[in-house]
Protein backbone atom coordinates (compact mmCIF):
# COMPACT_ATOMS: atom_id res chain seq x y z
CA UNK A 1 0.00 0.00 0.00
CA UNK A 2 1.44 3.36 -1.06
CA UNK A 3 1.90 6.16 1.42
CA UNK A 4 -0.47 9.12 1.17
CA UNK A 5 1.47 12.19 0.12
CA UNK A 6 -1.58 14.48 0.16
CA UNK A 7 -4.73 14.02 2.22
CA UNK A 8 -7.38 16.68 1.71
CA UNK A 9 -10.60 16.01 3.65
CA UNK A 10 -13.70 18.19 3.17
CA UNK A 11 -11.56 21.28 2.57
CA UNK A 12 -13.23 24.63 1.93
CA UNK A 13 -11.62 28.00 1.30
CA UNK A 14 -13.46 31.30 1.37
CA UNK A 15 -12.20 34.74 0.41
CA UNK A 16 -14.80 37.04 1.90
CA UNK A 17 -18.10 36.02 0.32
CA UNK A 18 -16.39 33.99 -2.43
CA UNK A 19 -16.25 30.21 -2.00
CA UNK A 20 -13.08 29.30 -3.90
CA UNK A 21 -13.28 25.68 -2.70
CA UNK A 22 -16.32 23.96 -1.26
CA UNK A 23 -16.00 20.66 0.66
CA UNK A 24 -13.29 19.18 -1.57
CA UNK A 25 -11.67 15.85 -0.68
CA UNK A 26 -8.62 14.58 -2.52
CA UNK A 27 -5.77 12.12 -1.99
CA UNK A 28 -2.48 11.56 -3.76
CA UNK A 29 -0.30 8.50 -3.28
CA UNK A 30 3.43 8.07 -3.53
CA UNK A 31 4.57 7.85 -7.16
CA UNK A 32 1.11 8.80 -8.44
CA UNK A 33 0.37 11.37 -11.17
CA UNK A 34 -2.90 13.27 -10.78
CA UNK A 35 -4.36 15.41 -13.54
CA UNK A 36 -6.19 18.35 -11.95
CA UNK A 37 -8.68 19.72 -14.47
CA UNK A 38 -11.10 22.64 -14.43
CA UNK A 39 -11.98 25.93 -16.07
CA UNK A 40 -10.58 29.25 -14.90
CA UNK A 41 -11.92 29.92 -11.42
CA UNK A 42 -12.70 26.24 -10.77
CA UNK A 43 -10.38 26.10 -7.74
CA UNK A 44 -7.17 24.60 -9.18
CA UNK A 45 -4.84 27.44 -8.18
CA UNK A 46 -6.45 27.69 -4.74
CA UNK A 47 -5.86 23.96 -4.25
CA UNK A 48 -2.20 24.32 -5.17
CA UNK A 49 -1.70 27.29 -2.85
CA UNK A 50 -3.23 25.30 -0.01
CA UNK A 51 -0.91 22.35 -0.68
CA UNK A 52 2.08 24.71 -0.82
CA UNK A 53 1.04 26.19 2.53
CA UNK A 54 0.70 29.71 1.13
CA UNK A 55 -2.88 29.93 2.41
CA UNK A 56 -4.86 28.02 5.05
CA UNK A 57 -8.17 26.23 4.61
CA UNK A 58 -11.27 27.89 6.02
CA UNK A 59 -12.65 24.46 6.93
CA UNK A 60 -11.58 20.83 6.63
CA UNK A 61 -8.20 19.16 7.10
CA UNK A 62 -5.15 19.10 4.84
CA UNK A 63 -1.98 17.07 5.31
CA UNK A 64 1.07 16.95 3.05
CA UNK A 65 3.52 14.18 3.92
CA UNK A 66 1.52 13.87 7.14
CA UNK A 67 2.01 17.50 8.19
CA UNK A 68 0.11 20.78 8.08
CA UNK A 69 1.69 22.55 5.05
CA UNK A 70 1.27 25.95 6.71
CA UNK A 71 2.28 24.75 10.20
CA UNK A 72 5.53 24.63 12.12
CA UNK A 73 7.14 22.19 9.67
CA UNK A 74 6.29 24.28 6.59
CA UNK A 75 9.84 25.43 5.82
CA UNK A 76 11.26 21.91 5.90
CA UNK A 77 8.24 20.58 4.05
CA UNK A 78 8.71 22.97 1.13
CA UNK A 79 12.18 21.59 0.54
CA UNK A 80 10.47 18.36 -0.55
CA UNK A 81 8.22 20.19 -3.02
CA UNK A 82 8.81 21.46 -6.54
CA UNK A 83 6.47 24.06 -8.01
CA UNK A 84 6.10 25.40 -11.52
CA UNK A 85 3.56 28.28 -11.65
CA UNK A 86 1.54 29.00 -14.77
CA UNK A 87 3.31 32.30 -15.38
CA UNK A 88 6.98 31.99 -14.48
CA UNK A 89 8.78 35.17 -13.43
CA UNK A 90 12.55 35.52 -13.02
CA UNK A 91 15.06 38.32 -12.53
CA UNK A 92 15.56 39.24 -16.17
CA UNK A 93 19.06 40.67 -15.75
CA UNK A 94 20.36 37.32 -14.47
CA UNK A 95 21.48 34.52 -16.75
CA UNK A 96 19.74 31.16 -16.73
CA UNK A 97 22.67 29.69 -14.84
CA UNK A 98 22.55 32.47 -12.21
CA UNK A 99 18.80 32.00 -11.73
CA UNK A 100 19.23 28.31 -10.98
CA UNK A 101 22.16 28.95 -8.65
CA UNK A 102 19.97 31.39 -6.71
CA UNK A 103 17.14 28.87 -6.36
CA UNK A 104 19.59 26.09 -5.49
CA UNK A 105 20.83 28.14 -2.53
CA UNK A 106 17.23 28.79 -1.41
CA UNK A 107 16.52 25.04 -1.47
CA UNK A 108 19.84 24.18 0.21
CA UNK A 109 20.93 22.14 -2.79
CA UNK A 110 24.46 21.85 -4.14
CA UNK A 111 25.37 24.19 -6.99
CA UNK A 112 26.73 21.25 -8.95
CA UNK A 113 23.16 20.33 -10.00
CA UNK A 114 22.75 23.49 -12.11
CA UNK A 115 24.60 22.36 -15.23
CA UNK A 116 22.88 18.97 -15.34
CA UNK A 117 19.44 20.53 -14.91
CA UNK A 118 20.06 23.02 -17.71
CA UNK A 119 21.13 20.15 -19.94
CA UNK A 120 18.06 18.16 -18.91
CA UNK A 121 15.68 20.91 -20.08
CA UNK A 122 17.69 21.76 -23.20
CA UNK A 123 19.07 25.15 -22.14
CA UNK A 124 22.81 24.46 -22.00
CA UNK A 125 23.37 26.61 -25.12
CA UNK A 126 21.70 29.60 -23.42
CA UNK A 127 22.86 29.13 -19.84
CA UNK A 128 24.96 32.33 -19.84
CA UNK A 129 22.42 34.50 -21.65
CA UNK A 130 20.25 36.93 -19.70
CA UNK A 131 16.71 35.73 -19.06
CA UNK A 132 15.31 38.84 -20.75
CA UNK A 133 16.52 37.38 -24.07
CA UNK A 134 14.67 34.07 -23.51
CA UNK A 135 11.56 33.15 -25.45
CA UNK A 136 8.40 32.08 -23.60
CA UNK A 137 9.22 28.43 -24.19
CA UNK A 138 12.76 28.89 -22.86
CA UNK A 139 11.45 30.60 -19.74
CA UNK A 140 9.05 27.73 -19.24
CA UNK A 141 11.90 25.23 -19.48
CA UNK A 142 13.94 27.28 -17.01
CA UNK A 143 10.95 27.22 -14.66
CA UNK A 144 10.80 23.47 -14.98
CA UNK A 145 14.49 23.22 -14.13
CA UNK A 146 14.04 25.26 -10.95
CA UNK A 147 11.09 23.05 -9.94
CA UNK A 148 13.41 20.02 -10.15
CA UNK A 149 16.06 21.46 -7.83
CA UNK A 150 16.60 19.41 -4.71
CA UNK A 151 15.03 16.21 -6.11
CA UNK A 152 11.54 16.99 -4.72
CA UNK A 153 9.20 14.16 -3.77
CA UNK A 154 6.09 16.13 -4.77
CA UNK A 155 5.82 18.19 -7.94
CA UNK A 156 3.07 20.76 -8.55
CA UNK A 157 2.99 21.73 -12.23
CA UNK A 158 0.55 24.43 -13.35
CA UNK A 159 0.12 24.55 -17.15
CA UNK A 160 3.67 23.20 -17.66
CA UNK A 161 3.50 22.81 -21.47
CA UNK A 162 2.47 26.42 -22.21
CA UNK A 163 4.92 27.82 -24.76
CA UNK A 164 6.60 24.47 -25.43
CA UNK A 165 6.94 23.18 -28.98
CA UNK A 166 5.79 19.60 -29.79
CA UNK A 167 9.25 18.07 -29.24
CA UNK A 168 9.71 19.85 -25.90
CA UNK A 169 6.20 18.79 -24.87
CA UNK A 170 7.05 15.18 -25.68
CA UNK A 171 10.26 15.46 -23.62
CA UNK A 172 8.29 16.97 -20.74
CA UNK A 173 5.85 14.06 -20.58
CA UNK A 174 8.76 11.61 -20.79
CA UNK A 175 10.17 13.37 -17.73
CA UNK A 176 6.82 13.00 -15.92
CA UNK A 177 6.91 9.27 -16.65
CA UNK A 178 10.48 9.13 -15.34
CA UNK A 179 9.54 10.98 -12.13
CA UNK A 180 6.65 8.59 -11.51
CA UNK A 181 9.02 5.66 -12.01
CA UNK A 182 11.24 7.10 -9.26
CA UNK A 183 8.31 7.36 -6.85
CA UNK A 184 7.81 11.12 -7.18
CA UNK A 185 4.19 12.27 -6.84
CA UNK A 186 2.94 14.81 -9.39
CA UNK A 187 -0.08 17.08 -9.67
CA UNK A 188 -0.46 18.27 -13.22
CA UNK A 189 -2.83 21.12 -14.12
CA UNK A 190 -3.42 21.59 -17.82
CA UNK A 191 -5.94 23.04 -20.24
CA UNK A 192 -4.26 21.12 -23.06
CA UNK A 193 -6.02 17.80 -22.52
CA UNK A 194 -5.12 15.77 -25.65
CA UNK A 195 -2.10 13.64 -24.80
CA UNK A 196 -2.37 14.10 -21.03
CA UNK A 197 -4.37 10.96 -20.25
CA UNK A 198 -1.53 8.59 -21.21
CA UNK A 199 0.65 10.05 -18.47
CA UNK A 200 -1.71 10.33 -15.48
CA UNK A 201 -2.98 7.69 -13.07
CA UNK A 202 -6.10 9.59 -12.05
CA UNK A 203 -7.98 12.74 -12.96
CA UNK A 204 -9.83 15.14 -10.68
CA UNK A 205 -12.28 17.55 -12.29
CA UNK A 206 -13.17 20.74 -10.40
CA UNK A 207 -16.01 23.12 -11.21
CA UNK A 208 -17.06 26.24 -9.31
CA UNK A 209 -14.98 25.14 -6.34
CA UNK A 210 -16.53 21.67 -6.10
CA UNK A 211 -15.17 18.24 -6.97
CA UNK A 212 -17.25 17.14 -9.95
CA UNK A 213 -15.56 13.78 -10.53
CA UNK A 214 -12.36 11.92 -9.69
CA UNK A 215 -10.87 8.55 -10.50
CA UNK A 216 -8.92 6.70 -13.14
CA UNK A 217 -9.80 7.26 -16.80
CA UNK A 218 -11.62 3.91 -16.85
CA UNK A 219 -13.58 4.85 -13.73
CA UNK A 220 -14.56 8.20 -15.22
CA UNK A 221 -15.65 6.51 -18.44
CA UNK A 222 -17.83 4.11 -16.50
CA UNK A 223 -19.35 6.94 -14.45
CA UNK A 224 -19.97 9.16 -17.49
CA UNK A 225 -21.38 6.33 -19.62
CA UNK A 226 -20.50 8.22 -22.80
CA UNK A 227 -20.59 6.40 -26.14
CA UNK A 228 -17.35 5.23 -27.67
CA UNK A 229 -16.54 6.22 -31.25
CA UNK A 230 -16.18 3.78 -34.13
CA UNK A 231 -14.90 5.26 -37.37
CA UNK A 232 -15.10 3.11 -40.47
CA UNK A 233 -15.27 2.88 -44.22
CA UNK A 234 -18.00 0.59 -45.50
CA UNK A 235 -19.63 -0.22 -48.82
CA UNK A 236 -23.02 -0.09 -47.09
CA UNK A 237 -25.05 3.14 -47.37
CA UNK A 238 -25.22 5.07 -44.04
CA UNK A 239 -29.02 4.64 -43.93
CA UNK A 240 -28.70 0.85 -44.20
CA UNK A 241 -26.04 0.78 -41.50
CA UNK A 242 -28.14 2.96 -39.20
CA UNK A 243 -31.10 0.61 -39.69
CA UNK A 244 -28.98 -2.46 -38.87
CA UNK A 245 -27.65 -0.89 -35.67
CA UNK A 246 -30.83 0.87 -34.48
CA UNK A 247 -31.59 -1.75 -31.82
CA UNK A 248 -28.19 -1.16 -30.18
CA UNK A 249 -28.83 2.58 -29.71
CA UNK A 250 -26.15 3.58 -32.22
CA UNK A 251 -26.13 6.92 -34.04
CA UNK A 252 -24.40 7.15 -37.41
CA UNK A 253 -22.77 10.33 -38.68
CA UNK A 254 -20.54 11.47 -41.54
CA UNK A 255 -16.90 11.97 -40.62
CA UNK A 256 -13.80 13.15 -42.48
CA UNK A 257 -12.29 11.55 -45.60
CA UNK A 258 -15.43 9.61 -46.45
CA UNK A 259 -15.59 7.77 -43.14
CA UNK A 260 -18.68 7.11 -41.08
CA UNK A 261 -18.72 7.85 -37.35
CA UNK A 262 -20.71 5.66 -35.00
CA UNK A 263 -21.52 6.71 -31.44
CA UNK A 264 -21.87 3.36 -29.68
CA UNK A 265 -23.10 2.74 -26.11
CA UNK A 266 -20.31 0.99 -24.22
CA UNK A 267 -22.56 -1.90 -23.20
CA UNK A 268 -23.24 -2.68 -26.89
CA UNK A 269 -19.63 -2.51 -28.09
CA UNK A 270 -19.09 -6.24 -28.68
CA UNK A 271 -22.47 -6.82 -30.35
CA UNK A 272 -21.98 -3.85 -32.68
CA UNK A 273 -18.52 -5.02 -33.71
CA UNK A 274 -19.85 -8.51 -34.43
CA UNK A 275 -22.64 -7.07 -36.56
CA UNK A 276 -20.25 -4.81 -38.48
CA UNK A 277 -17.81 -7.59 -39.25
CA UNK A 278 -20.43 -10.21 -40.12
CA UNK A 279 -21.51 -8.75 -43.47
CA UNK A 280 -18.00 -8.30 -44.88
CA UNK A 281 -18.71 -4.73 -46.02
CA UNK A 282 -16.29 -2.98 -43.63
CA UNK A 283 -13.09 -1.85 -45.37
CA UNK A 284 -11.36 -0.13 -42.43
CA UNK A 285 -12.22 0.50 -38.78
CA UNK A 286 -10.90 2.47 -35.78
CA UNK A 287 -12.24 2.36 -32.22
CA UNK A 288 -11.80 5.20 -29.75
CA UNK A 289 -13.17 5.24 -26.19
CA UNK A 290 -14.27 8.58 -24.67
CA UNK A 291 -11.26 10.87 -24.43
CA UNK A 292 -10.27 12.89 -21.39
CA UNK A 293 -11.48 15.96 -23.30
CA UNK A 294 -14.98 14.56 -23.80
CA UNK A 295 -15.09 13.32 -20.19
CA UNK A 296 -14.16 16.78 -18.97
CA UNK A 297 -16.87 18.33 -21.16
CA UNK A 298 -19.40 15.85 -19.79
CA UNK A 299 -18.68 16.41 -16.10
CA UNK A 300 -18.25 20.14 -16.52
CA UNK A 301 -21.68 20.25 -18.15
CA UNK A 302 -20.33 22.01 -21.22
CA UNK A 303 -20.58 20.78 -24.80
CA UNK A 304 -18.16 22.87 -26.79
CA UNK A 305 -19.30 23.92 -30.22
CA UNK A 306 -16.31 22.83 -32.30
CA UNK A 307 -16.51 21.25 -35.72
CA UNK A 308 -13.00 19.87 -35.19
CA UNK A 309 -13.92 17.95 -32.01
CA UNK A 310 -15.96 15.05 -33.31
CA UNK A 311 -15.99 13.26 -29.94
CA UNK A 312 -17.89 16.10 -28.30
CA UNK A 313 -20.15 16.69 -31.32
CA UNK A 314 -21.13 13.03 -31.60
CA UNK A 315 -21.70 12.78 -27.83
CA UNK A 316 -24.26 15.53 -28.12
CA UNK A 317 -26.03 13.57 -30.85
CA UNK A 318 -25.79 10.18 -29.12
CA UNK A 319 -29.38 10.35 -27.91
CA UNK A 320 -30.71 10.16 -31.48
CA UNK A 321 -30.75 6.40 -31.74
CA UNK A 322 -30.31 4.96 -35.22
CA UNK A 323 -30.27 8.40 -36.83
CA UNK A 324 -27.98 9.51 -39.63
CA UNK A 325 -26.43 12.82 -38.57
Amino acid sequence: MTQSVIEMASVSKRFGKLNALNDVSLTLGEGEVLGLMGHNGAGKSTSMKLILGLIRPTAGELRVFGHDPSGAESNELRLRLGYLPENVQFYEQLSGCEVLRYFAKLKRAGLDVVDSLLERVGLTHAMHRRVKTYSKGMRQRLGLAQALIGEPRLMLLDEPTVGLDPMATRDFYSMVDELRGRGVSVILCSHVLPGVERHIDRAAILGQGRMLASGSIDELREAANLPLMIRLRSALPPETLAQQLRSFGVSVGHGNMGRLELAVPTRAKVEVLRTLMADGQVEDIDIEPPTLESLYAHFDGTIRDSSDTSEVRMSANAGTEGAVV
